[in-house]
């Protein structure tokens, strides 16, 4: 199977501010990302589209992008709040592409 593989470093995430950007730069989010959880998921949920506009990143059709997050134990600690609603929301991109019919798009792996 044919794996995309994407790294964030956390360490670089102190607030939602931050968290915004970086997801924006590391995925390369349209000028019009909304930076809130709403657009992330949007733009997270097309991953597997390239012509739908909202990544620089994408994974090939039927396959998972992994999002491996650097350096997570210090950023549970630094951003519990950004950290836990991370985690729903991935868990809520692949919710709503089961929901009609699309695959799974998105994985998490953890690095401390």
């Amino acid at each position: 199977m044919i794996t995309t593989k994407v790294s964030l470093d956390c360490k670089n995430i102190r607030d939602w501010q931050s968290f915004h950007e970086e997801f924006a730069r590391v995925f390369g989010f349209p000028a019009f990302y909304g930076k809130n959880m709403d657009a992330w998921i949007d733009c997270m949920t097309s991953l597997d589209d390239p012509t739908d506009g909202m990544s620089n990143v994408h994974c090939a059709p039927g396959t998972v992008l992994t999002l491996e997050l650097e350096n997570v134990e210090a950023f549970t600690r630094r951003c519990p709040e950004q950290y836990q609603t991370l985690i729903r929301c991935a868990a809520f991109v692949n919710w709503r592409r089961l929901e009609v019919g699309e695959p799974s798009v998105l994985a998490l792996s953890f690095r401390f």
